[in-house]
């Protein structure tokens, strides 16, 4: 299994366009390569085959490169299998991952993605499974599932039954020792809101959010990016109390364990934040 965390703004891309994954690239710290939502059922195949190319030209980066595939329930999913073994994909994220059998029977690296009332429900059991490196979980399938109609209030705040399926994918992806991918922002223009829900996502731990234009981009690195005051606070600290981690004060302040953590998790934040793509 391989360390996938080279960034916190993740962004989804359309197999069925490949034009666009050179710019999305660019941008995002790891491309979603998309053959299942954004991909009409019609165009499956052609998405399969768009994506071949792609992998055939040598400028996929599989590095910084997730393939998401279809459920396992799916008429797509065997195919889209097929073809991620065929052109060597690292790893893929499953949609409406919902059976721990599932994922084990995937050989590569898995992300998950919990959409669904029983996806969410077995959280912690799914993301313990070897081969997963990473947890996502999303809001509108869910709700669908559950037969409702808006994961949001009107002011574009999640609802409580949004707000619980995020915790539980946190909780059980951090359980599990996965990285934890924040769901999109549908609202593309809403630049405020997906920064508030960035802003969010870093102090309860999440380690990306995931965008659906290149443009949210910026907004996800600089809000995830520490400021300057931030990472001197913590670089000031851990020199302070160098390899001796017991209780003391730091500028007037008591510090343990739990600080030094945190001073820790914001000089990963800066280096993996700094400079963009």
């Amino acid at each position: 299994m391989r360390d996938l965390s080279p960034g916190p703004a993740w962004l989804f891309c359309p197999a069925d366009r490949p034009d666009r994954y050179g710019k999305a690239l660019s941008a995002a710290d790891v491309v979603i390569v998309d053959l299942e939502d954004a991909v009409a059922p019609a165009g499956k195949q052609s998405a399969r085959d768009a994506l071949r190319g792609l992998a055939a030209d040598g400028t996929v980066d599989w590095s910084r490169t997730v393939v998401r595939i279809n459920g396992a329930d799916t008429d797509e999913h065997a195919a889209d299998l097929a073809l991620t073994q065929e052109i060597g994909v690292h790893t893929v994220m499953l949609s409406k991952s919902e059976r721990a059998a599932d994922i084990r029977a995937i050989p590569h690296d898995v992300v998950l993605l919990l959409e669904t009332p029983l996806g969410i429900t077995r959280a912690d059991e799914l993301a313990a499974v070897d081969n997963v490196v990473a947890v996502m979980w999303g809001a509108d399938d869910l709700v669908a599932g559950l037969g409702g109609t808006s994961s949001r209030f009107p002011d574009g705040r999640y609802r409580d039954l949004a707000r619980h399926a995020r915790a539980r994918a946190l909780l059980a992806a951090k359980a599990a020792g996965r990285l934890a991918l924040d769901a999109v922002h549908m609202d593309i223009a809403d630049t405020d809101g997906l920064a508030a829900e960035c802003e969010d996502a870093v102090a309860t731990g999440f380690d990306a959010t995931v965008a659906i234009h290149p443009s949210q981009v910026a907004t996800i690195r600089s809000t995830y990016a520490p400021s300057a005051e931030r990472v001197a606070w913590a670089e000031q600290l851990l020199a302070h109390v160098g390899d001796d981690r017991s209780v003391t004060t730091f500028q007037g302040r008591m510090v343990d364990g739990p600080i030094y953590a945190q001073a820790e998790r914001v000089l990963r934040l800066a280096a993996t934040t700094s400079g963009g793509r």
